[in-house]
């Protein structure tokens, strides 16, 4: 009678253990999966940065809306968006909320510069075209600084990539894979490249294969430089030839053209400082020059 209490007793446990298992398994996959990402750099929002204010949660959620209406009713290029806040680095925020964003930059600046211009007084010529003026700058200004950020996060990685294929080149010849060279590299570089290797590893760790994460490697960040090594890498892939090769002679090539980078830029800068010479530093100096001479000039002649 004993026996056949402890043997029910184990059932019993077992079933409770394998229900609660059962139960908390979607977790465990969750918190497995947020630690292989957290493992590539890429760290989960705590719930300390979770809440978020009122006032912006309805910004937002206005955004959205008159986002979806312009959708709905008008011509919109989602994907033509998504690329260049990708391109940009802004990974959490949705094209049909951008755009709910311009849309409220262009009617909230001309507001409120009639708002000011009302209460100035201003002249209905200056009131109209300061409106004309803030409808374009509210309508433009959102798109200017995405792909501003975009053209500087694309020459940080440009810059950086030269030293990230050297490092390629020394991990392969010493006998790394690829993959295994890639994350190593990950490890190593911070910035729009470290950034963008890691997103590539979490890519293959979902399971991917290497040429579709070097693609959408190319379609995040669409620059000369990386557009050599992505196809670099696909052609060595293909052909089959020896990656280090195909690296150090990469390599070589970057340089050069980070070279004449340089040289490109040192030559035109003696072009932009033309303007800001005969505008703004040769009045100065003539009239600190001069100044003297042509008072004491006119004090003479006049007392003459």
């Amino acid at each position: 009678m004993l026996l056949l209490f402890l043997v029910g007793l184990s059932l019993a446990g077992a079933s409770v253990v394998l229900v609660a298992r059962a139960t908390i398994m979607p977790r465990l996959r969750a918190s497995q999966a947020v630690g292989r990402i957290a493992s590539y750099g890429f760290v989960a929002p705590t719930q300390e940065d979770a809440p978020r204010s009122v006032a912006r949660n309805a910004i937002d959620g206005v955004a959205a809306s008159v986002g979806g209406l312009a959708e709905r009713f008008g011509g919109f290029r989602e994907a033509s968006l998504r690329r260049e806040l990708v391109g940009a680095g802004i990974y959490n925020l949705p094209p049909r909320k951008f755009l709910g964003y311009r849309i409220l930059s262009a009617i909230v600046l001309p507001a409120l510069w009639l708002w000011i211009a009302s209460a100035a007084g201003y002249p209905t010529f200056l009131v109209l075209l300061g409106t004309v003026l803030a409808l374009l700058m509210g309508w433009t200004a959102p798109m200017s600084i995405v792909r501003r950020r975009g053209r500087d996060r694309s020459e940080k990685v440009d810059y950086e990539l030269p030293n990230l294929i050297d490092l390629l080149v020394v991990s392969v010849e010493a006998g790394l894979g690829f993959t295994g060279s890639l994350q190593l590299a990950a490890e190593r570089f911070g910035g729009p490249l470290g950034d963008e290797l890691r997103l590539t590893l979490q890519e293959q760790s979902m399971g991917l294969s290497t040429n579709e994460a070097l693609r959408n490697l190319l379609h995040r960040c669409d620059s000369p430089l990386m557009r050599s090594f992505v196809r670099s890498v696909l052609q060595g892939e293909t052909l089959g030839v020896s990656i280090g090769q195909i690296m150090r002679d990469l390599s070589v090539d970057m340089r050069k053209r980070r070279r004449q980078a340089a040289e490109e830029r040192a030559q035109k800068a003696p072009i932009k400082l033309l303007f800001p010479l005969v505008f703004l530093i040769f009045p100065a100096m003539f009239l600190v020059i001069l100044g003297p001479a042509v008072f004491a000039f006119l004090k003479a002649f006049g007392g003459g």
